[in-house]
Parts: C-alpha cells; sequence; structure tokens
C-alpha cells in the first residue's frame, strides 16, 4: 500500500506526459494543419464579403475560388508543414488584412498600403502599433501557432496520406472551376458601366493583393527614375513683379487636419483664436483633397498635378523649380522625416532643403519635443533676417498626425482630458480633445509665421492647407485615421486660407479682390494649390498655363467636377471612389458642392 501511494505522483506525471505528446502529435499532424491553414486563410474572404458590399454572387466567388485555391496548393507536397511554410507570403497578407480590417473597418491591402511601407517613418509606424494591439493580438493568436506547429511538423517528417490529398485535389478543381464560372457570371452581370464595377484583380481576395503589390513596385520603380526623367525640365517662367521690391511668399502643408474641427469653418470650439482675429485672412469654405494619403497628395499640391492630369508629376518638377527660374531663394524645411517619395525630390529642388527631424532622436528623446512644429519658427526667423528680395518658403508640418497628445506641448493643452490616446471608440471624447489641441497648436504656429511675416517690412503672403483629413470615430462605421483605401468625407474635407500682409494687399488689391471673391466658391486643394502660388507671386510659365485658371486668384475661377486619386491612381467620382450615403449627407452639411 505504502509503495502504491509513493509511486503515485510519477503515474500521474507519467499520464500528463503521454497526453500532451498526443496533443502535441494531434496539432502536428498533417490533416490537422491542412485544414486549420485553409480555414484560416478563408477568415479574410468571409470577413470582406460582408465589409466590402459586394452584391451576393461576388461575394460567393470570393470565397469558393480563393479556398479552393488554398486547398488545392496545400495538396502539391506530402510534407504539410512544408507546405504551409511555402504559403508563408498568403498567410502574412491574411495577418495583415486582419489589421487593416481592425483599423479602417473596410477595404483589401491597397497599393498605398504597400507604399506607406517604405514612405512612413519608423516613429510614426511605431506610434500606429501601440494602438493596434487587439488587432495584432488577433492575428498572432491565430496564425502564430499555425506557423509553429507547422515546423515542428516539418521538422519530425511528417507526412499526408496520398490518397487524401488525390481526393482533395479532385474536389479543389471542381471548386476552381465553379469559382471561375462565378467569376464569368460577375463580369456580366457588373459591367463596367454600371453602379458596381466588377474587376477580379479588385474583388476577387488574394488576387487582389498581389494586382495592388504589383502596381506599387510599378510605382517605385517610376518614382525611382522621376530625377533622370526630369532633369533636363524647364519651366521657363518670369515673375510680372517689380524685380527690386521685397517679396516673401510661404506655403504651409499641414499634416492630418480636417477643417470640420476649425473654428474658422463654424466649429463650435474655440480651435482658432488667434487666425480669427488675424487681418488679411481669406477662408475657402469648400475645400476637398483629391486623396487621403500624404504620398500622393502633398505632390499634388506642390506640382501641376492632379487627380485629372496625375501623369505629370513623373515629367514636370514642382513649384519650388518655378520660383527658382523666376528669381527666388528657395526653402523646404520639413518637420517630418525623409520617405523617399517625390516630397523628397519635390524638397530637393530648393537652395536649401532641411529635415530638422534626421537626428533629432539622438537630443532627445521627448517626442512631443521631436514633432511640435513650434521647432519650424527659428528657421522660418533665421531665413527673413537674411533680408533677401526674392524669398519663397516652403514648410511641411507634422501637425495633427496621430498620436495627437504628442503634437502639442503640456503647457499649450486647452481641452482636458487629453487621455487615453488608446484608438478606440470609447475614447472618442478625450481623443477629440487632443486633435482639438493639435488645432489650436496650428493655429499658434500659423499666427506666428504670419506675425514674423507682418514684421520683415517685404511684400508677403501665406498659403496653408492640409494634405488631408482625419477620421475619428465620428460614425456608425467607427473609422479612425486616414489612407484608408476607401475614403470618407472627414479624410478629405481639409482647410484652405491665405493671407496677405498690407503692404501686398496695397499693391495687389486685384488679386486679393479675387482672392476674396472666390472663398465661398468650391476647390480642390490638389489642383489649385500651385497655380495659386505662382498667381499671387506674379510668375507665369508656358507649360503650366493650362492650370492657371484654377488658380484661386483667379477672376474667372471654377472648380469644375469632383475628381479623386483612387487606389490606382485613377481619376474617380466620389462615389465610384467608394464614397458611402453618409458621406455624400455630410459634404451637403458643410455646404460641398458635388
Amino acid at each position: 500500500m505504502f509503495d502504491l501511494v509513493l509511486r503515485r505522483p510519477e503515474t500521474s506525471a507519467t499520464a500528463n506526459y503521454i497526453l500532451m505528446k498526443k496533443i502535441i502529435g494531434f496539432l502536428t499532424s498533417p490533416r490537422f494543419l491542412f485544414f486549420y491553414i485553409v480555414l484560416s486563410l478563408a477568415v479574410p474572404n468571409v470577413a470582406l464579403c460582408f465589409t466590402e458590399h459586394m452584391p451576393v454572387l461576388a461575394c460567393v466567388a470570393n470565397v469558393v475560388l480563393p479556398v479552393s485555391l488554398y486547398a488545392l496548393l496545400m495538396t502539391l507536397s506530402k510534407k504539410t508543414g512544408r507546405q504551409v511554410w511555402f504559403l508563408f507570403l498568403i498567410v502574412f497578407f491574411a495577418a495583415f488584412q486582419i489589421v487593416l480590417l481592425y483599423l479602417f473597418g473596410r477595404g483589401v491591402i491597397a497599393v498605398d498600403m504597400f507604399l506607406n511601407l517604405v514612405t512612413t517613418n519608423p516613429g510614426e509606424a511605431m506610434e500606429l502599433l501601440n494602438n493596434l494591439v487587439p488587432a495584432v493580438a488577433t492575428v498572432f493568436v491565430l496564425y502564430l501557432p499555425l506557423l509553429v506547429l507547422a515546423a515542428m511538423s516539418w521538422a519530425r517528417h511528417r507526412t499526408e496520406d496520398v490518397a487524401f490529398l488525390k481526393r482533395v485535389r479532385r474536389y479543389s478543381w471542381c471548386g476552381m472551376a465553379a469559382g471561375a464560372l462565378l467569376i464569368a457570371l460577375c463580369y456580366a452581370a457588373y459591367p463596367k458601366d454600371s453602379d458596381f464595377d466588377y474587376r477580379a484583380e479588385d474583388h476577387v481576395y488574394p488576387a487582389n493583393i498581389f494586382y495592388n503589390l504589383y502596381l506599387a513596385c510599378r510605382e517605385s520603380g517610376r518614382v525611382a527614375d522621376y530625377r533622370k526623367d526630369v532633369a533636363s525640365f524647364r519651366f521657363n517662367a518670369r515673375s510680372a513683379h517689380d524685380a527690386d521690391s521685397a517679396e516673401v511668399y510661404v506655403l504651409v502643408i499641414g499634416e492630418t487636419a480636417r477643417a470640420d474641427n476649425f473654428q474658422l469653418y463654424g466649429y463650435g470650439r474655440e480651435t482658432n483664436p488667434l487666425l480669427s482675429k488675424t487681418d488679411g485672412l481669406s477662408v475657402f469654405r469648400h475645400v476637398l483633397s483629391q486623396s487621403n494619403t500624404t504620398h500622393k497628395s502633398v505632390p499634388m499640391l506642390l506640382a501641376a498635378a492632379s487627380a485629372e492630369n496625375h501623369a505629370r508629376l513623373y515629367r514636370e518638377k514642382s513649384l519650388i523649380t518655378a520660383f527658382r527660374e523666376a528669381g527666388f531663394h528657395t526653402s523646404f524645411i520639413s518637420n517630418q522625416q525623409p520617405n523617399h517619395s517625390f516630397i523628397d525630390f519635390f524638397g530637393d529642388e530648393a537652395d536649401d532643403f532641411v529635415f530638422i527631424r534626421s537626428a533629432v532622436s539622438v537630443i532627445t528623446g521627448d517626442v512631443t519635443a521631436q514633432t511640435s512644429d513650434e521647432r519650424l519658427l527659428p528657421y522660418v526667423k533665421n531665413i527673413l533676417a537674411k533680408k533677401r528680395k526674392k524669398e519663397l518658403i516652403v514648410l511641411h508640418t507634422y501637425g495633427s498626425h496621430f498620436n495627437y497628445r504628442d503634437r502639442y506641448p503640456q503647457s499649450r493643452a486647452k481641452f482636458l482630458p487629453d487621455t487615453p490616446t488608446e484608438a478606440e471608440p470609447k475614447n472618442r471624447a478625450q481623443l477629440i480633445n487632443a486633435y482639438d489641441n493639435t488645432i489650436c497648436q496650428t493655429d499658434y504656429v500659423l499666427h506666428s509665421i504670419i506675425t514674423m511675416l507682418g514684421k520683415s517690412g517685404a511684400q508677403a503672403a501665406m498659403l496653408y492647407t492640409s494634405d488631408h483629413g482625419e477620421n475619428i470615430f465620428d460614425d456608425y462605421r467607427k473609422r479612425f485615421l486616414h489612407a484608408s483605401p476607401t475614403p470618407s468625407s472627414h479624410g478629405i474635407h481639409v482647410p484652405l486660407l491665405v493671407w496677405t500682409s498690407a503692404s501686398y494687399r496695397a499693391e495687389y488689391p486685384a488679386v486679393v479682390a479675387a482672392l476674396n471673391a472666390n472663398h465661398e466658391k468650391d476647390v480642390q486643394s490638389s489642383a489649385s494649390v500651385f497655380p495659386t502660388m505662382l498667381s499671387i507671386a506674379g510668375i507665369s510659365a508656358p507649360c503650366v498655363a493650362d492650370v492657371m485658371p484654377l488658380s484661386l486668384a483667379n477672376p474667372a475661377y471654377r472648380c469644375g467636377a469632383r475628381r479623386y486619386l483612387n487606389d490606382h491612381n485613377r481619376s474617380v467620382t466620389l462615389k465610384q471612389a467608394g464614397f458611402s450615403d453618409i458621406d455624400f449627407e455630410q459634404l451637403k452639411k458643410w455646404g460641398v458642392g458635388l
């Protein structure tokens, strides 16, 4: 009896060991891994059927064909564990897609998503990842065990039954044939001229992802060739203004600032206490950007390109070169980091080109100190102190980019509480407080620039607009941030302000009169900033004469039809871009014409 009692712990441990061995054996079995990967890869396909508002026929096609393909690919090897790892890229895209759906609520991994991977600086990426913990945790729970178990199965040389593989392969081919038939029916039922423009490369996952990856690679190649393609380009620009007059023009490009949170646009909070009392300010009321991403919208602001003629971006230089040819000293000062995009290329056209954040992390670990746009002001002061006759200053701000709380000093926090900062709908009130504080900070920075320009003694003007807007859990869709493949009204409704000094208003009253006359008209910032800056400075260039009618300083200015630059760089209507009825209702509420 005594001996029996003594042996019980050992027996129990042995039983537990045997049980664990059986569980691991089951989990690493080829049959379990086969169904695990097929079903887990099918999760994005099923989810997209609910998020993308596709017709039922398109939804069925989006599940039947890809799931059949997943199964077919898994039958190509008896070593199921190894085959799982051969499909690693598809597994990675599935995880990426789930995170994207968590972040934006809808949309496949778009061209812009891939480009953002190489144009977003590490700081921005970490700030975002810190607020995506639930989504990241989900994909780790779903896909990390799959990869670990597959590696264990591969290491143990476990193989699937050949008869099973042959049977599944036969069923898979039948499924793919049915899926192909469904896709053919979709093309017949939803032609390109219908409300739902069916394209397999857009509506079949993961084919759409690989197609978008191809487009992203092609775009990167075109961007890489830019300097070579425009080496001989000339605007042949000339200024009609007096060569002896002192002139300073400043273009301030905001980041993630939406007009609906500006006091100047009727917002109920005092977010523009300084600008609202500033003389010489023209506030353009009905402005939309033609993109909700920085790497697309900023180049269009700086160049003669727009959604309607985006291709000229690859063959022409920016307004910085036009100003240089017209006799101006030019400066491009960025509070962001280099991102190997057109922004860098255009900035490099300037006489002075500075990324002020390039080495700041070495100096301080204070995120707010690193990103506050106040850091731009000493550079403006130093430039103005040189008293050059002709000066252009382009400032690229960090503005209202998430994490909002890090964009302003706490001493200037007007709306409280501004924490917690986690990206969750329940925190919307605090997030709005923090976001509104960033707008107050922008108000302070812009007013400071205006004050310096006013004291410079030069004929001066400043144009401010934002690259795009922002979503902050504004409606039932619970969207957050920007750059979604399916845009929203809040993501493109942006401010546009033009300030002119008293001396400029006295010297060029016709220009100021035109600006004031056009401030209630509809505006597409992507199309109008370039010609407006040239008009204000009195600069003309034969090769861009076609865009000058879109200058806000043109008495005959007309907006034209609203267009949007979609993920594939096609100019589309707002309806075709994916804006919902709730977006059109919101735009109507703001008084924005369509």
